[in-house]
């Protein structure tokens, strides 16, 4: 009877962390010196949230012959996003190179925001199923009066 609500609540907290690395990737957009790889400073790479069901396909299969409720979504990792840095020409920036280019984060913020849209209307869709299921359930309960 439950189950609906560990379904969605499995997945609030995935889009919630979701956002959180969002957010740690738009503060960190121009942000040169994040690690230190090989003895000089490396720029901040974009991070990128992987999730997976919380149950393998076959498991759901049998869930759904016994008509039960299968369950949710799991964050398995939090890996980076191994795309070039940005090169930008300005040789009176500090981490410039010798030929004055500065190595700049491979965070597009707009590309960002999109994903950013994306986790927040997830977030709300599920908060519309959890609502939509604690209503069902006090309605059933209202039956018996």
């Amino acid at each position: 009877m439950f189950q609906s609500f560990n379904v969605s609540a499995s997945a609030l907290t995935a889009q919630r962390l979701r956002m959180d690395v969002i957010s740690a990737n738009m503060a960190n957009v121009d942000t040169t010196r994040a690690k230190m790889v090989d003895g000089k400073w490396q720029p901040y790479r974009r991070k990128m949230v992987v999730m997976q069901p919380n149950e393998s396909f076959s498991s759901f299969l049998s869930q759904a012959m016994n008509e039960r409720s299968a369950g949710g979504v799991k964050v398995t990792k939090i890996v980076e996003d191994q795309t070039p840095f940005k090169l930008v020409y300005d040789p009176s920036h500090p981490d410039a190179d010798e030929n004055g280019y500065v190595q700049l984060p491979n965070v597009d913020p707009l590309k960002e925001m999109v994903d950013l849209m994306s986790a927040t209307r997830s977030y709300e869709a599920n908060v519309t199923v959890l609502n939509a299921t604690k209503g069902m359930l006090m309605k059933a309960l209202e039956i018996g009066k």
